[in-house]
């Protein structure tokens, strides 16, 4: 429950730059010197008796400590309560100028309390600032309803404002944040419609709302679309998954993604186009259940003969996509924008795809979950310097059903099953540990230029019961070196010994 209203707004710069000694180090660096940190979520957690009421924590690079934030931290101004999930969603930018990030978390079954009642699973957000000596209590923490973040919005059961995150900087160097509420109701054409969904944008002191009814934004407002269930971005681009939506007359839950830049039109944030497998120039077709952008992630793309990265890929993850007739076997596509809306498929993976390792089996859900990353912003974009990591989750590792997989590709080859590898746990392998029933590997990803995030927070093996999180080079993927992979798990590294779900990333 949130207790109380703070003043700011998040990426405004309302809160003094006091941390003089942050030098604005990597994208994810909370206390400024330079090395990167590492952000897990427990949103499963028990939280002082109450279940599922969520926690985050933070390694701090170079071994200078770990963080845990929830709730009842300090100065967060809330209380844990069951089922609140705190921790569900998190992004990172550097809201207040000052060179130490900011830990955007998100709680979108957070009940607010509104004349006397709970408005049951609005859903809120916290900013807790970096500093010098760590994040957490003693941090600066604004705590925001829908209202709170924008007063032109109005709060309300089942919004749950929050769901996802994406923050970062422009190109202009801007800080900016987008909230996702996939619960929103939004009225059209008179008629109300239930979980249509719609967005917050912030920058700098602009904010804004977006949903499918706003004048440019591509496709119509409907029942259940689920616009800002999963949100991405880069500096110049961010992109909206609303895999509820129906396309055509009866293609319910065929999904649909939306294309931004960081310009205004007309007040909403500009949309440069709207993708969907009936889109012209997409391989499939929008099918009943396919959950197109149920998945989604964006990374730099720097074309030939350009000085810097004016482009971008777009992964898009098809869950519940059907590979001829194996229902739910999933899908990922990986998709150019460019600057003026223009875009281009360049792969699409699934285990049908000649050379692809596997075979496609029903419930695997490829593409549940998608990472994608250059490794090299500095050079022309090649096959050599991206990588996407699918989730596949329903994977089955020998007999052991559910276990789950990630699939590793070099998405921009000629034959993208040239060079692709399946990573399940295992001894002795790059993903360590013991493959076992319903561990649900790929659920939880991320990555960043030089490493993969994979998280196994339903982890049932002995030595990883409460989850653990898998740090791993993605040269040691590409088997290129032997750096060896890094484990954070519960009762280890100064990470308490506690919780329920332990490596949530992504």
């Amino acid at each position: 429950m949130i207790l109380t209203t703070v003043l700011g707004v998040a990426g405004v710069q309302a809160v003094p730059a006091v941390a003089a000694a942050c030098t604005a180090g990597a994208a994810s660096d909370f206390n400024g010197d330079g090395i990167v940190d590492t952000v897990a979520a427990d949103p499963e957690a028990t939280v002082n008796g109450a279940k599922r009421a969520g926690l985050v924590r933070v390694v701090l690079g170079g071994g200078k400590g770990v963080f845990e934030i929830s709730q009842a931290t300090a100065g967060m101004g809330a209380t844990p309560e069951r089922g609140d999930r705190f921790g569900h969603s998190r992004a990172w930018y550097d809201a207040d100028g000052d060179g130490c990030a900011d830990l955007v978390v998100g709680a979108p079954y957070e009940d607010v309390p509104k004349d006397g009642a709970d408005l049951r699973d609005a859903g809120g957000i916290w900013v807790v600032h970096g500093t010098p000596t760590g994040i957490g209590a003693g941090s600066i923490i604004e705590g925001y309803t829908q209202t709170q973040l924008d007063s032109s919005t109005v709060t309300e059961e089942y919004d749950r404002f929050g769901f996802a995150l994406q923050a970062g900087s422009t190109s202009s160097s801007a800080p900016y944040l987008v909230v996702g509420a996939p619960g929103e109701n939004v009225n059209s054409g008179g008629k109300d419609h239930a979980d249509a969904g719609c967005i917050h944008y912030v920058q700098g002191t602009t904010k804004a709302t977006a949903n499918q009814g706003d004048l440019g934004v591509p496709g119509e407002v409907e029942a259940h679309d689920r616009f800002g269930y999963s949100l991405t971005g880069t500096n110049r681009y961010f992109a909206v998954g609303a895999p509820g939506e129906t396309i055509g007359t009866d293609a319910e839950f065929a999904g649909g993604v939306t294309v931004f830049n960081h310009t205004f039109t007309s007040g909403v944030p500009t949309a440069l186009t709207g993708l969907d497998q009936a889109a012209p120039g997409l391989t499939g077709a929008a099918e009943a259940g396919d959950g197109f952008g149920t998945s989604i992630d964006m990374t730099n793309y720097r074309p030939s003969g350009e000085t810097y990265n004016s482009d971008a890929l777009l992964a898009v993850g098809s869950p519940g996509e059907a590979i001829g007739t194996v229902d739910a076997a999933g899908s990922v596509m990986v998709i150019r924008i460019e600057p003026a809306g223009g875009y281009t498929e360049m792969a699409v993976m699934d285990r049908g795809v000649t050379d692809v390792d596997g075979d496609p089996a029903a419930g695997d859900f490829l593409g549940q979950r998608v990472t994608i990353a250059n490794t090299d912003t500095g050079v022309v974009t090649s096959s050599a310097t991206v990588r996407l990591a699918i989730g596949i989750p329903g994977h089955d590792a020998g007999s052991a059903q559910d276990a789950g997989a990630v699939q590793v590709f070099r998405p921009l080859d000629s034959s993208v099953g040239a060079a692709d590898r399946i990573l399940t746990r295992a001894a002795g392998s790059v993903l360590p540990g013991i493959a076992t029933v319903r561990d649900y590997t790929g659920i939880s990803l991320d990555s960043g230029s030089s490493n993969l995030y994979l998280g196994v927070p339903y982890s049932k093996a002995t030595e990883t019961p409460r989850g653990a999180l898998h740090v791993i080079p993605w040269t040691d993927v590409d088997g290129t070196t032997s750096t060896g992979t890094t484990t954070y798990k519960p009762g280890t590294d100064g990470i308490s010994d506690a919780g329920t779900s332990f490596g949530v990333v992504g």
